[in-house]
């Protein structure tokens, strides 16, 4: 999805945690690399099932610090789960296709002439407001290809 570079990635990783005096840990790198490489939210779950040498509490550690670094970002799905993915500023801004049967998430990018008309519909719908649009983020709800 991403035309960002892995270590990319990395490198704005490894910037944030620093610049907060907060270390890049290999723990952290591999959470990282795996959230790139699965090019998706996740639910921790996930991540011990693709990683299953991970011990859970680490894995719930570090995606806090992650968190709060602004390295990771939580993403509502369909169902209770919680999902993380890398943060939008460091991967390239794109939308979320949510299933509400099974609760996945895909990531969805669209061109840039759609991305044009969202904002002017937004800008458009706060216009009179006072309040000044920055961003969006825009979810689709459906039925995944699997619940179908």
């Amino acid at each position: 999805m991403s035309s960002v570079s892995l270590s990319a990635v990395h490198e704005a990783a490894k910037r944030r945690l620093l610049d907060a005096g907060q270390m890049y840990t290999s723990g952290r790198r591999e959470l990282v690399e795996l959230l790139f490489s699965l090019g998706r939210p996740v639910t921790a779950h996930e991540v011990l099932e693709a990683r299953p040498k991970l011990t859970q509490s680490s894995v719930y550690r570090n995606l806090a610090v992650l968190e709060e670094m602004r390295v990771v970002q939580r993403v509502a799905g369909g169902d209770d789960r919680t999902r993380v993915e890398l943060a939008e500023d460091i991967i390239g801004h794109h939308h979320h296709l949510v299933c509400v049967v099974c609760g996945m998430v895909e990531d969805l990018v669209i061109s840039a002439k759609a991305e044009r008309a969202i904002d002017t519909v937004f800008d458009q719908a706060v216009e009179g407001t006072g309040f000044i649009a920055t961003g969006h983020r825009l979810d689709i709800l459906g039925t995944c290809k699997r619940c179908a």
